[in-house]
């Protein structure tokens, strides 16, 4: 309190607090202030706490819009192509010998093995492992979060697929219950058991679904967290549960569900209106009040082309005019369709299907979309992928998979994780950029192939299978750089001299 505020306060002290109060609310931060035009709405609740209150709620709601809102079941789809693809998360083993270098014979055997682990690698056998991570990441993304157990060895009634004792079962959010706290000698919260500092030690889980057919019963198992992977969408520190990738868009998509809705009930009902007819003034009524004969209501059957000339006198033919549909429908959608693709991650061109524009200013969404892409790729990889793999490998190698005395022990966990790669808007130029990098020095022929989303062993393999067949029964294609009319005369000469060795030989 200054000099001023003190010599006030002895003659007025409300008048020097109100004094000292003012001038703190003009030296604070404008947006800190609540006033008639700014509400300044305020989230002092934990973590935790927001999403206990909310989380349910957020996640029934987002369920029913993914069973009923096209724009919504488009969203979550695009998000499965761009993250998971038709193939999933390819895992690409990496072992390295003694000295450094990628031990290719293993690494082909345990790219065989996870093929075949793939084909069917859930309790249920309903799924491959494409189609479980797809639903994975949808039921994440949609309800916040998801839970996989990892089955190791042999389990009372339990069949693996394959030889690797080793499969995956998954269980919704609705397993884990957020109403389940703390108990006698254990930390619980919102279903998760935890240590002093935090980290999840185990998981209480109904041991069937609490809205299912079979009826509700608390029946619950406790789950190893060493066994249980927790895919969940977190937006805060301290986060234990996940929570729906849409909630900040889930009042929007709503509004635009309810405002399409009306256009078309309003659109329908314009469509059915057709033209009616002007009555006459009072002097074309009878002395009973009524219109002159025939009087009362007329029906017509209207056809194409038809002519109306059955008119009363002081009667009026007037056609019923509609501004349905509306025309600005079409550009409103369109400005809230921008708004829910970013708060979701996503794109408005693949939300919308709206691919109107340049090659550059496609490709600029589309670099910037796919960062987005990459971060929930990137998620899924780390929380889910990656602990799979490291867990089917080392089941793997339990059940008896002969490891090559050369290989560096280090790095048997080493694998390589893709995913869907950015499409190529125009492929002449992608390719003569790819180009122009590999001969720069800039980059190599495996990340050109990893960008079309292919695996470079196996292109080099075909590559090989298919000059070798073309030598073997001389076919000459421009496939073969040899071949190619802009190669270097010494290159083809040199080309040209091995080959004659190789027939002498």
């Amino acid at each position: 309190m200054g000099f001023f505020e003190r010599t006030l306060g002895a003659i007025s002290p409300g008048w020097a607090a109100a004094r000292v109060q003012n001038r703190l609310r003009l030296q604070a931060y404008e947006a800190a202030i609540s006033s008639r035009t700014h509400k300044g709405k305020r989230e002092s609740r934990s973590a935790d706490t927001a999403v206990f209150a909310a989380g349910t709620s957020l996640r029934e709601q987002a369920r029913w819009l993914d069973e009923n809102h096209d724009l919504v079941i488009g969203l979550f789809d695009k998000l499965e192509d761009r993250v998971i693809g038709a193939n999933g998360i390819h895992v690409e083993p990496q072992p390295l010998d003694l000295d450094g270098n990628l031990h290719s014979a293993f690494a082909s055997q345990l790219s065989a093995l996870w093929a075949e682990w793939s084909v069917r690698p859930e309790v249920t056998g309903m799924f491959t492992r494409p189609e479980a991570e797809r639903l994975l990441l949808r039921s994440a993304i949609r309800d916040g979060e998801i839970f996989t157990q990892l089955v190791r060895g042999n389990v009372p009634g339990l069949q693996h697929s394959t030889s690797v004792p080793f499969s995956l079962e998954m269980l919704e959010a609705d397993f884990v219950p957020f109403n389940l706290n703390s108990t006698a000698g254990q930390q619980v919260r919102q279903g998760i058991i935890v240590n002093a500092w935090g980290r999840p030690t185990g998981y209480r889980v109904y041991k069937h679904h609490p809205a299912g057919f079979s009826g509700f019963n608390a029946d619950f198992k406790t789950v190893s967290a060493d066994n249980m992977l927790h895919l969940a969408h977190r937006k805060r520190l301290h986060q234990l549960r996940g929570i729906s990738l849409i909630h900040g868009v889930i009042t929007r998509l709503a509004d635009i569900k309810d405002y399409e809705e009306s256009e078309r009930v309003a659109a329908r009902i314009a469509a059915a209106l057709s033209f009616y007819i002007k009555r006459g003034d009072a002097q074309s009524m009878g002395d009973d009040g009524e219109f002159s004969a025939p009087g009362g209501r007329r029906h017509y059957d209207i056809a194409p082309g038809m002519i109306y000339d059955d008119l009363k006198p002081g009667e009026d033919l007037g056609m019923v005019e509609s501004n349905r549909p509306n025309v600005h429908l079409y550009e409103f959608r369109n400005g809230q369709m921008r708004a829910v693709a970013a708060g979701t991650r996503g794109s408005y061109s693949s939300i919308a299907r709206d691919y109107n524009g340049t090659y550059s200013s496609q490709r600029q969404e589309l670099v910037e979309s796919f960062e987005g892409y990459n971060v929930l790729q990137q998620w899924f990889v780390g929380q889910h992928s990656r602990p799979v793999y490291r867990a089917w490998l080392a089941m793997a190698l339990l059940s008896g998979i002969p490891v090559p005395p050369d290989v560096d022990k280090k790095s048997l966990c080493n694998a390589l994780y893709l995913g869907p790669v950015m499409p190529w808007i125009d492929p002449g130029k992608e390719a003569e950029a790819w180009k122009a990098i590999v001969r720069g020095g800039a980059g190599t022929e495996a990340e050109w192939t990893r960008a079309r989303g292919k695996n470079p062993q196996e292109v080099k393999r075909q590559r090989l299978r298919e000059t070798e067949f073309n030598k073997e029964h001389g076919l000459v294609f421009d496939s073969d750089a040899a071949h190619d009319k802009g190669a270097t005369p010494d290159a083809t000469a040199k080309k040209d001299d091995r080959r004659k060795r190789d027939d002498d030989d």
